[in-house]
């Protein structure tokens, strides 16, 4: 798709609409972890030093959207963006109204108004017309930066859009560079590509599995969904989780890989205990099968040498979704060595691109995160966007 750089955008003496995510966990008034807002820094202070004044808004948590709820307020984000940033950021009194409107109109270049917390108003999730005619009131010109809200048809992100000249839409630095990671691995990607799918449920990533069907040259599967694609071949898998009712729906997907010539990599061996539980007692089966009384909780020492070796050959990569409960340590080599390898295909030059918490968690937790080529900030939108589904923040920003 084709969309408006920030910097083709001549924002001097302008007023920005800038729709970043600002989510950030916050405890006792206090910000656990400024990573989200540090992110979207490069392109609110581009704004600012181009000449233009910015009204900043985000969602925070899940308040139930009937006013203002002193635990979800974007206050400490404020005191954040100027105690710890060193803007000029003053909050606002509400997320829209007169009062807000005045105070967006008082801004001078350079300074900032932060927004209270946009789902403060069932507009913004219910993506109401009049929520986002007041949204625009207060901006002429809009960017976004919140990936990880593009997903999402909500007013701040879609709705409140087309209100806006399409000359004086573009897309934000972190937007615009997700777009293109995202983009290199789904359009075109330099072969061989190979994909490493995990998690709990194949009903969560049928999308994503399908949409890399006969695009992807290996997909390499891991996780609980592992053990239903297992099951739809016959194979025994003991009392690990299974999703008996996409049983059809796995064996579709392996006719599909097999018709479309894309390799799909199932578990050749499997770290197993009695229970789910840190301290119950691991052990490697034998082969493919799982004994009665005995659940899959990661894959075994033979499959994560098969996986090394698809991982090695690939030019470009994905991963989304562990190899197992790599939270607890018992079951989590095969996910940390899936980490450990995805940095050593990004030191050759590899594109290497990970998306999805629990996989983000993952590479942070083997400590390679420095050496991935591109880690997404938003989880379920990335998912979509690499399932081929179309966004609603992504598509309101063509031109």
């Amino acid at each position: 798709m084709a969309f408006r750089n920030l910097k083709e955008l001549d924002v001097k003496g302008h007023r920005v609409f800038l729709r970043a995510d600002l989510n950030v966990p916050i405890k006792d008034g206090v910000i656990k972890d400024a990573t989200r807002i540090k992110e979207t820094m490069a392109t609110l202070k581009h704004l600012l030093d181009s000449g233009a004044s910015v009204v900043l808004c985000s969602h925070l948590g899940r308040p139930e959207g009937i006013g203002f709820e002193a635990a979800y307020s974007m206050a400490p984000v404020a005191a954040f963006l100027e105690d710890d940033e060193g803007l000029d950021c003053r909050l606002a009194s509400a997320v829209t109204g007169e009062e807000v409107e005045r105070e967006a109109t008082a801004l001078k270049q350079g300074q900032v108004l932060l927004l209270e917390n946009l789902r403060f108003d069932k507009g913004e999730t219910k993506n109401k017309p009049d929520f986002c005619s007041s949204l625009a009131k207060l901006a002429d010109t809009y960017v976004n930066d919140a990936f990880g809200s593009a997903h999402r048809a909500h007013a701040s992100v879609a709705g409140v859009v087309p209100l806006f000249a399409k000359n004086r839409i573009a897309a934000g630095f972190l937007m615009e560079k997700e777009l293109k990671a995202l983009g290199t691995v789904t359009h075109n990607p330099i072969k061989p590509l190979v994909a490493v799918m995990g998690g709990a449920k194949v009903s969560d990533k049928i999308d994503l599995i399908k949409n890399f069907l006969g695009k992807a040259d290996a997909i390499l599967i891991g996780g609980a969904m592992s053990y239903t694609l297992l099951k739809a071949q016959g194979i025994a898998i003991g009392s690990s989780r299974c999703e008996e009712d996409k049983l059809d729906l796995a064996k579709e997907i392996l006719a599909e890989a097999k018709a479309k010539g894309t390799k799909l990599l199932l578990p050749l061996d499997h770290v197993v205990a009695p229970e789910f539980k840190e301290d119950s007692p691991a052990s490697v089966t034998d082969d493919v099968a799982i004994p009665d009384g005995k659940m899959g909780l990661d894959i075994g020492p033979e499959t994560n040498a098969a996986y090394i070796c698809e991982i090695k050959n690939a030019k470009t990569l994905i991963w989304n979704g562990p190899m197992g409960v790599f939270e607890m340590d018992a079951f989590a080599l095969g996910t940390l060595t899936i980490a450990e390898e995805m940095a050593k295909a990004a030191d050759h030059k590899a594109f290497v691109l990970v998306g999805g918490g629990d996989s983000v968690a993952a590479v942070n937790k083997a400590k390679v995160a420095a050496r991935i080529s591109h880690i997404s900030t938003g989880g379920g939108a990335s998912l979509e966007f690499l399932s081929g589904i179309e966004l609603p923040g992504v598509k309101a920003l063509e031109i």
